[in-house]
């Protein structure tokens, strides 16, 4: 299997914890993406992933899989025992919810945020983005300062259980830790008075997949920098 990705980058990280958690790191090569280049918007990747984003899995005859929760539902599959998707119906059902507001009202809009609120990957990536209008700034901002308006729906979630849908660390813990490190990354505020997050957090890193995945949070210096 290859994994098509750009190492510390929020949505690999994703599925690096996965391959962690699932002992499967040392089954994929690692294919790195150039996003700075806009790598994965020229025709080679884009055969692969017209969408033309990472991650990307590759399988050894040739199919691919693309979007985090497809590669994290096929993964976690192969051993037969689904522990961060669900086993039963009920699993699934809270899992997917979770993990589709995990998404929605967290990385995603932090990822509005940083491609369209701040210079985001530099000017390579700007002919794929929208193109410029008056408004596009204040729109990131409103989408980072949505994402920092929704922490307390998490905080609230967390303060009742352990981790997102319900007792176990599941799909959706993976994308909130992961958005939480991007919100970091492009300097969104995480309020520190928001303790169930916060503790839920640290828990989170302490797991070994989670200390365990390759690569390492890029500073935001470094981004501007390639910007």
């Amino acid at each position: 299997m290859k994994i098509h990705d750009r190492e510390a980058a929020p949505h690999p990280a994703r599925i690096r914890i996965v391959l962690a958690e699932k002992g499967l790191t040392d089954q994929v090569e690692i294919v790195s993406v150039d996003l700075f280049s806009a790598e994965q918007k020229q025709p080679e990747f884009l055969a692969k992933n017209p969408i033309g984003k990472i991650p990307l899995l590759e399988l050894d005859d040739g199919t691919i899989i693309s979007e985090c929760t497809a590669i994290t539902e096929y993964l976690d599959n192969l051993d037969g025992n689904p522990t961060l998707t669900g086993r039963t119906p009920r699993e699934r059902g809270l899992i997917h919810m979770m993990q589709r507001r995990a998404e929605a009202m967290m990385i995603d809009a932090v990822d509005d945020y940083f491609h369209y609120g701040t210079p985001g990957l530099g000017a390579a990536l700007r002919p794929w983005r929208a193109p410029e209008w008056a408004g596009r700034k204040e729109w990131g901002e409103r989408r980072g300062a949505y994402a920092v308006a929704n922490l307390p729906y998490f905080d609230g979630v967390l303060a009742d259980q352990p981790f997102l849908a319900g007792t176990a660390f599941t799909m959706p813990d993976i994308t909130l830790f992961a958005g939480l490190m991007f919100a970091d990354l492009v300097g969104l505020p995480i309020d520190l008075g928001l303790e169930a997050l916060h503790a839920w957090r640290a828990r989170v890193g302490e797991l070994p997949a989670v200390k365990n995945r390759s690569g390492q949070t890029p500073r935001a210096e470094d981004i501007a920098r390639q910007g």
